[in-house]
């Protein structure tokens, strides 16, 4: 079983940068999911696929897997720029820099 060490993506409905910081130990798919007959839901026999483990540091993930010998891969993200949070207030400010959009 490989696994795979991540930091996750913020989803879309997330302001903020919450459960974003910590990185993620997730092991890969080793069998394909199939069709249960009698009921048609998705499912497989894969319970390794249910593990998810959450570490402060990409350290600390890949000395867990090295200390249980588990083969592994890092995600590295690249980061984007970084954005300047602003309120709704700053559309009304008497000293504003930027054009007035409406």
């Amino acid at each position: 079983m490989k696994a795979r060490i991540f930091l996750p993506p913020k989803t879309a409905m997330q302001a903020g940068r919450a459960l974003t910081r910590a990185w993620v130990l997730e092991f890969m798919p080793v069998l394909a999911q199939r069709a249960d007959p009698l009921t048609g839901w998705i499912g497989g026999g894969d319970l390794a696929r249910q593990v998810r483990l959450n570490f402060p540091t990409r350290d600390a993930a890949v000395a867990y897997a090295e200390a249980n010998a588990i083969p592994y891969e890092v995600e590295l993200v690249t980061p984007g720029p970084e954005l300047k949070p602003k309120a709704y207030a700053d559309n009304f400010k008497f000293n504003r820099r930027e054009a007035w959009s409406h």
